[in-house]
This record gives C-alpha cells, structure tokens and sequence, in this order.
C-alpha cells in the first residue's frame, strides 16, 4: 500500500465562507482521502439538496427590537457552550491530518463546544479525552459490532472516558453508492483503533467497514444499550415521525436528524426536509440534534427555529483541521458563531431561545 501523507499544519488560515475551506482542502488531503470525505452517494441529488433546502424558508428581518450583541452562548444539560453548534461524527480525520482527531477535539474544546467521537476515529478514545483536556465535553457515536461482548467492551470504554452521550448510527447498515470512492479505488489506510476488536480499517473499503458492523438493527439494540448504560443514548439517523417515536418508546433520550451528509441513500429527502416534522413529533420530550448541510449560519439559525436544540458541523470542520490543525478546527466552529450572531442581530433575536421561538417564512 502506497503511504499515506496528509498536512501537518498548526496555524491560522485566511478563508471567507465554506467554500474556500474546501478548495483549499482539495489541495492539501490526498486524492482518495479527500474523495472520501467531500463527496456523497450516487448523483448527489441528496448531497447538494441538504444545502438548497434551507432556501425553501426565509428570515425576515426584525427591526427595533431593542437588540444588541447577540448571546450564542446555550446551557445544554449540564454543559455551558459557547454557541448550539457542535462536531459531527466523522470516521477517521487522519486522513485529514496527522494527528486526526486529537487535533479536531483539542479545536472543538478550545472554542467551547461538544466533540462526537466516531468508532471508526483514527485514535482512540483515550487520546480523544486527553487531548481535549480535563473539562471537555465529548461524546461518542456508537456503529455496533454483532458481537455483545464486544459491545460492552466499547460501551465500557465510552463510559470510562467521559463520553456524556452515545450516539447510535442507524441510517449506515451499509456504505452508500459513493461513486468517488470507487473511481479512486479508495481503501481505508489506517487503523480504527476503537473498534479493532471486529474491525481493522486497513485496506478496507467503506463499504467492507460497514458491513463488520452490525446491520440488522431493530429497537432492541437501542434497548440493549440503554440497559447496559446510564449515559443518554442518542439514535442518529431519524427522518420521519415513524422512526422518532419508534426510538424514543425503545428508551432513547435524544434524536439526531440526518442523512448522513447525503452519503447514504440518495433520492431521499433533504435532512432540513425531514427536521421540523420529526421535531414536532418528539414535542421536547428528548433534545434534537441536526446536522447535513450546514454551511452558513443563517443555516445553523433556520436550523434551530425549526426545532432543533443542537446543530453538528462536520466537512467543513474537517476542512479546516487540514488547512489549520486544531487552531482550524477552532477557526471554523468561530465562523458559524460569528455569521450566527450576525444573523441573530439583523432578525431581531438577542438569544438562542429567542432564535427557538422565531417563525419561519415559507419562500414560495
């Protein structure tokens, strides 16, 4: 296998929107790498409605409303955060930069926010938690192996480290029709410490990754987990009020509204789509998280108004990982609170409740 060489940066990088961070990112993470994490499956009707979806609402703007300095600022749980937005789970940020997921968590607890562990990290949890320091909030995304033995091992693992939610993926029994991947002829070159027990990472395609994974997923894992656990479980994954009761009558105490970054199935509805339906169906009886998309921070506002407590970024963090090591990673989790705050200014809404509050108008 040829070697794998990805950045090694540690600094600030000049970029105006997401835009840049992914051109410039195309320049610094090998081909298949990069091919991996850009891209989505099939046509990438999916992939690219994930963002004009949020087009089909507008903000209107609100005048004398006796609005100054916006707060980001959210108490979520027992955690202060600098702003609602937090990391999404992403497989494998070494492929990023050198010291993947080290760095992503080191940037993300820098700012003031929650970093989402992926199973398929480049690093372990151990070096996760310590490289966020002693006060990070962190928490782990959970693929299942077929094996409840080595399940608990995991969870056990998550447990001692500090993890404060897990986050069971449901909506990648297997890898999407990722087209880059396959032109690139792209295997995974490194390990997947968390999970080696049933998954080395080395060599593998995202698809034979997947498929070590627990596939046949039903309401009895998310029970089996919420039995083995005090820790809150999360099921990410949810697009339809159907599978949001179903996950929550099987003990889960949050929902995650996704599609995967438009990497799974393809022809389904826009994650934003899917989100205002799916929230009113919880009717706060658990958090709603919400990622793919996200690429503004009118985004990240339209995202809250429309239900959701929490919003995850993560291809542009990701991005910015490669171009600026943690201080990147730091950087871009600044520039969606900062284009928040503005727009939290110009819509009249002082505080994230008040974002929570503000209604939607429908753009045609």
């Amino acid at each position: 296998m040829t070697e794998y060489i990805t950045s090694e940066r540690e600094q600030k990088i000049d970029f105006v929107n997401t835009t840049d961070l992914e051109e410039g990112a195309a320049k610094v993470i090998p081909k298949g790498g990069y091919g991996y994490i850009q891209s989505g499956a099939g046509d990438l009707i999916t992939y690219k409605n994930n963002v004009k979806a949020f087009d089909k609402k507008v903000i209107v703007p609100g005048v004398l409303r006796d609005v100054e300095d916006p707060d980001t600022s959210v108490d979520f749980q027992d955690m202060h955060l600098t702003a609602p937005i937090i990391m999404a789970p992403v497989a494998a940020h070494g492929l990023a930069h050198v010291e993947g997921e080290k760095y992503s968590a080191k940037g993300v607890s820098n700012f003031g926010s929650i970093f989402t562990a992926s199973s398929f990290a480049s690093t372990t949890l151990e070096d996760i938690r310590e490289a966020g320091g002693q006060d990070t909030n962190q928490w782990f995304q959970f693929y299942m192996s077929k094996d409840n033995g080595i399940n608990d091992q995991i969870i056990e693992t998550a447990e001692r480290n500090g993890s404060k939610a897990i986050v069971l993926t449901a909506d990648a029994t297997l890898g999407g029709n990722r087209e880059a991947d396959k032109r690139n002829h792209f295997t995974f070159p490194l390990p997947m410490p968390i999970v080696a027990a049933y998954q080395s990472g080395v060599g593998q395609t995202m698809d034979a990754v997947y498929k070590s994974a627990k596939q046949k997923l039903a309401p009895r894992d998310v029970e089996y987990i919420a039995s083995h656990t005090d820790i809150p479980v999360y099921v990410k994954g949810v697009q339809s009020a159907e599978d949001a009761y179903r996950s929550l009558e099987s003990g889960a105490r949050g929902i995650w509204v996704t599609n995967h970054g438009g990497r799974q199935l393809d022809g389904g509805p826009a994650a934003f789509e899917s989100l205002e339906t799916v929230a009113e169906a919880v009717n706060g009886r658990a958090p709603v998280v919400f990622d793919s998309g996200i690429r503004r921070g009118q985004h990240a506002f339209k995202a809250l108004a429309s239900g959701a407590d929490l919003v995850a970024i993560g291809r542009p963090a990701i991005y910015g990982l490669a171009l600026g090591g943690a201080t990147g990673v730091e950087q871009v989790f600044n520039f969606f609170k900062d284009e928040l705050a503005l727009v939290m200014q110009l819509a009249g809404t002082q505080t994230i409740d008040d974002v929570r509050k503000f209604t939607l108008r429908d753009a045609w």
